[in-house]
């Protein structure tokens, strides 16, 4: 019986093994035929290939991109305090814009300058570069 037992094994590794062996036997001859087909089609695909190219190479879209959201500047204020007075900054500019209007009414202000000096309570400005003794502004 030990020996029946050893052949029995032998037979279904030998059945084993030569299934995979008619298994790819059988890949290969499906393979040539695929293989016979395909040379045999491409003559006939070519053109349908090209006409289903051409619809293809239509524009992808793209996504909207998004905006880059900036963090909100902070609100400045900015005070001169001299011999127990205060004024704010965007007041002396404000008036230093008004005062040269009103002595130059054609010509706009592309540049200003200010320079405050508080011993003296006045504020003197520079506009487009041009200054004067005139161009000055009581605080």
């Amino acid at each position: 019986m030990a020996t029946v037992k050893k052949e029995t094994k032998t037979s279904a590794k030998t059945v084993k093994a030569a299934a995979p062996a008619k298994e790819t036997a059988a890949v290969k001859a499906a393979a040539a035929k695929e293989t016979a087909a395909v040379k045999a089609a491409p003559a006939k695909e070519a053109p349908v290939k090209e006409a289903v190219k051409a619809p293809a190479k239509a524009p992808a879209k793209k996504a909207p991109a998004k905006a880059a959201v900036k963090p909100a500047e902070p609100v400045a204020s900015v005070y001169v305090e001299y011999a127990g007075n205060q004024i704010a900054a965007k007041e002396i500019l404000d008036a230093a814009k008004a005062a040269f209007a009103n002595s130059h009414k054609d010509v706009a202000i592309k540049t200003i300058e200010i320079y405050v000096k508080p011993e003296e309570a006045v504020a003197y400005y520079v506009v487009n570069g041009e200054g004067s003794d005139d161009y000055k502004i009581e605080l």
